[in-house]
């Protein structure tokens, strides 16, 4: 765990384990060798290091979770449209461009796993008035039933207070950076912005962490948030020995990529 002069947060046994080493992110992937985020082979080869693991879902039309990081499915896969307009079942038959991995859903990664390693699993939000209210509480409870260390995380506050109301032991965090104005929030308002910027609903969402960009790790909330309320910081996501000197400072863990944090070898 990267170590601090600025405060050592208090964190449960639960939190600890999550929190023991660092997180591949999307697994330990490697393109350029056929080992494609968030596939099996990435979440394998991350277990054999024994690193935590944070994958991304995504919803299917029929209301499971995919192990998928994008809206659409052209980037990485031999299909095209978006995730949500495709069954479970349709997704799970399609191949990755590069590599011998097919799509795979949640279920599918805990068996992989196994509780070998601490799994983060992101889920990733359309944004929707309803939160997609019926897909969160179906994966906090296949998180719940999940023999192993396992956390949720995401950048909707909704979503997190459904996922709170569902089953508040489910650990959950809170996907946040300096939010600054482009595509990625561009159906946000300042108001939004400033609110996700600072985390002013954590009264309502009552993280048990935070995860915050590393390019904004010093911005005064998440250092609030940790040195006066007891919130470890996740940082994401680090690839250079210039962001994990920060994350040495500002954070209790990494999410990585790129390099190997035990060689040390980020550039």
């Amino acid at each position: 765990m990267p170590s601090t002069s600025l405060h050592r947060c208090i964190m449960s046994a639960e939190l600890k384990t999550i929190f023991a080493r660092p997180v591949a992110h999307r697994g330990f992937h490697d393109a350029d060798n056929g080992i494609i985020e968030n596939t099996p082979s990435a979440i394998q080869c991350a277990v054999d290091h024994e690193f935590g693991i944070e994958v991304d879902i995504q919803e299917t039309a029929d209301g499971e979770a995919l192990v998928f990081h994008d809206y659409l499915l052209d980037r990485l896969v031999e299909g095209t449209g978006k995730v949500i307009d495709h069954t479970s079942g349709a997704l799970v038959d399609m191949h990755m461009k590069t590599g011998t991995d097919r799509l795979w859903l949640l279920q599918d990664l805990f068996d992989l796993v196994g509780g070998k390693v601490p799994l983060v699993i992101e889920i990733k939000s359309l944004l929707r008035r309803d939160a997609q209210g019926d897909f969160v509480r179906h994966v906090v409870d296949q998180v719940a039933a999940y023999d192993g260390p396992a956390c949720i995380k995401t950048f909707d506050p909704d979503m997190l207070s459904i996922a709170k109301s569902q089953n508040r032991n489910v650990l959950r965090g809170i996907v946040a950076d300096g939010v600054a104005p482009g595509p990625e929030y561009v159906r946000h308002s300042r108001v939004d912005r400033f609110i996700l910027r600072h985390m002013l609903h954590i009264p309502r969402t009552r993280p048990h962490f935070i995860s915050y960009g590393v390019r904004d790790l010093a911005n005064p909330a998440p250092r609030l948030l940790r040195s006066l309320f007891n919130k470890p910081v996740m940082c994401w996501t680090v690839r250079t020995r210039e962001q994990r000197a920060i994350a040495d400072r500002f954070a209790d863990q990494i999410v990585f990529e790129g390099f190997n944090p035990d060689k040390n070898t980020a550039s």
